[in-house]
């Protein structure tokens, strides 16, 4: 009787032993799938990042606020450059209040019953500035120069544009 005791206590053991193995095994090689599936994620989110590091240094290319030659010319002026951004912008947005059909710097003049106006300016240097009107269907785009005259008079002078047509 203890012979069978110890026998089927044996069994016993060996059976949980196998379970205990067999689950072991079973979360281990779960644990390792989802380790593989983060590192790979890991791995995309990583390019991805050097990706959107490469198309942001590109965008900085041609932008007044990283243009370090630009910054000292208008430091050499006597002027404030982190001042003067957005006083450049403010003077070009005040354009857009006008009376009248034609806009004071847009060549075109309004196909719809809204006014032209100047929507987003990008300042490329200390000379020229990128900025993109329409009057609420068409719209387009144009380079201006532009120079401080006396401190803090801007003049802006048109040198190309153009108006996209309407598919």
């Amino acid at each position: 009787m203890k012979n069978k005791i110890f026998m089927y206590l044996f069994i016993f053991v060996v059976l949980l032993l196998i379970f205990q193995y067999v689950n072991s095994k079973n979360i281990l090689e779960s644990y390792e799938s989802k380790f593989t599936k983060f590192e790979e994620r890991e791995q995309r989110y990583q390019d991805s990042i050097v990706l959107l590091q490469d198309q942001n240094f590109d965008l900085k290319l041609f932008n007044l606020e990283y243009n370090d030659d630009a910054f000292s010319y208008f430091d050499d002026q006597g002027y404030n450059s982190l001042e003067l951004i957005p006083f450049i912008k403010d003077e070009l947005y005040k354009l857009n209040n006008y009376e009248g059909d034609d806009h004071p710097i847009v060549p075109y003049v309004s196909m719809t019953n809204n006014k032209i106006l100047i929507n987003s300016i990008k300042l490329l240097n200390h000379k020229w500035l990128i900025a993109n009107f329409t009057d609420g269907k068409h719209w387009g785009e144009m380079l201006l120069t532009y120079e401080l005259v006396d401190g803090k008079e801007l003049k802006f002078k048109l040198s190309e544009y153009l108006m996209y047509p309407i598919n």
